[in-house]
C-alpha cells in the first residue's frame, strides 16, 4: 500500500489524544473520522486536528469506504466487540490495551484476524517504549539475562476518573487492563512462556465494584520471576516503574526513560526513530499494513497474556 492510509479513531479521551498527537509525526497517514460519545466535545477536538468527519457511532465510520484502518481507544468493555466489527467491515484494527476483558473475546479476535488476513494489533505499548526496547536488545544480543522483574503500577483513583482527571463513563480494572502490560512484557522480555502465576487482591471498593489493590507473582520458563504490585489507592508517585534485575546489570524503566540501578540516566535516544512509545506503536501498525505483515503485538502474539489473565481471574473466583 503506497497511498495515504486513512484512519478512523474511536474514543477521544486521554489515550485517543495521545494517538492523535503521535500520528501528526507519521507521514502518509491521515485521520479522516473521529468517533466519541460527546458530539460537541468531539467536534471541538476534530477541528483542532483537522478531522473532517465526526460521529458518535463507530458503524458510521466503518461504513466509510475510504477508511483503511481503525484505532480503538474506547472503554475496555467495548474493545473485543468493536475490534470484531472492524475486522468484519474489512478494516485493519489497532485496539488499545486490553485486547479484551475476557479470554473468550480475545480468542474470537485471534480466530477472525487469522481468517481475514487483516492487520489486527493490540496496544501493548511497553514493547515499544525505547526504555524497554533497549533492554530487549540487550537480551536478544545475549548481553543481559533477566533474573527478576519488580514492577509497581500505582495510581490514585478512588473515584472513577481517567488519566486527565476527568470523569469516566466506565470502570477501569487492575487485572485486565494494567496487569496486562506487565504480564505480556515479562514473557516478551524473557523470551519464555509464563509457567506459573499467582494472585492476591485486596478489598473490593463499595462503589466502583473493583479491587483497588492487587499482588501478582509470575515465573517464566527461563527461570526468571516477576513480582507485580498494583494499586488505585496510592497517593503518589503515580505511574508504572519496572526494575530489571539481571546477571550483568540492573535497569529501571519509567515509561520511555531508562536508568541504571544507581539512578544514572541511560541515553536511549538512538534506540528508535522517536522517544514516544505511542508514536512507535502507531508506526508499527501502519508499517505492518503497508508491508502486509504481522506486527509486533499482533493479536496472535499477545494472546498468551490473556490466557494468563484468565487463569489469574479463575484463582480469584476459586
Amino acid at each position: 500500500m503506497s497511498k495515504t492510509i486513512k484512519v478512523a479513531l474511536a474514543g477521544a479521551g486521554a489515550f485517543g489524544l495521545k494517538h492523535l498527537d503521535a500520528i501528526q509525526y507519521i507521514d502518509g497517514v491521515e485521520v479522516v473520522s473521529l468517533v466519541s460519545r460527546e458530539l460537541e466535545k468531539t467536534r471541538e477536538i476534530a477541528k483542532r486536528y483537522g478531522i473532517g468527519h465526526v460521529t458518535t457511532e463507530l458503524d458510521d465510520s466503518l461504513a466509510m469506504q475510504e477508511v483503511d484502518a481503525v484505532i480503538l481507544c474506547t472503554p475496555t468493555q467495548m474493545h473485543a466487540g468493536q475490534a470484531l466489527a472492524c475486522l468484519k467491515a474489512g478494516k485493519h484494527v489497532q485496539v488499545e490495551i486490553p485486547l479484551s476483558d475476557t479470554l473468550q473475546g480475545a480468542e474470537e479476535l485471534a480466530v477472525l484476524a487469522q481468517r481475514t488476513g487483516l492487520v489486527a494489533m493490540c496496544g501493548h505499548t511497553r514493547r515499544f517504549n525505547p526504555s524497554h526496547q533497549y533492554v530487549h536488545n540487550k537480551v536478544t544480543a545475549g548481553e543481559f539475562a533477566i533474573q527478576q522483574m519488580d514492577v509497581q503500577t500505582y495510581f490514585f483513583r478512588r473515584t472513577n476518573i481517567n488519566a486527565l482527571g476527568e470523569a469516566r463513563s466506565w470502570t477501569d480494572h487492575l487485572l485486565w487492563h494494567h496487569a496486562a502490560h506487565t504480564v505480556d512484557l515479562f514473557a516478551y522480555q524473557t523470551g519464555g512462556e509464563i509457567v506459573q502465576a499467582n494472585i492476591l487482591q485486596g478489598p473490593v471498593h463499595p462503589v466502583l465494584g473493583i479491587a483497588m489493590d492487587m499482588s501478582i507473582q509470575l515465573k517464566s520458563s527461563t527461570g526468571a520471576i516477576c513480582t507485580l504490585s498494583l494499586s488505585f489507592n496510592n497517593d503518589g508517585p503515580l505511574g508504572t516503574y519496572f526494575r530489571y534485575i539481571g546477571d550483568t546489570a540492573t535497569y529501571i524503566a519509567r515509561y520511555d526513560d531508562l536508568f541504571t540501578g544507581k539512578e544514572e540516566k541511560i541515553d536511549v535516544s538512538n534506540v528508535a526513530v522517536s522517544m514516544n512509545g505511542i508514536e512507535l506503536q502507531d508506526r508499527e501498525f501502519f508499517s505492518a499494513i503497508r508491508e502486509g505483515r504481522e506486527p509486533n503485538s499482533s493479536v496472535a502474539k499477545v494472546l498468551p497474556c490473556y490466557r494468563v489473565l484468565h487463569q489469574l481471574e479463575q484463582q480469584l473466583h476459586a
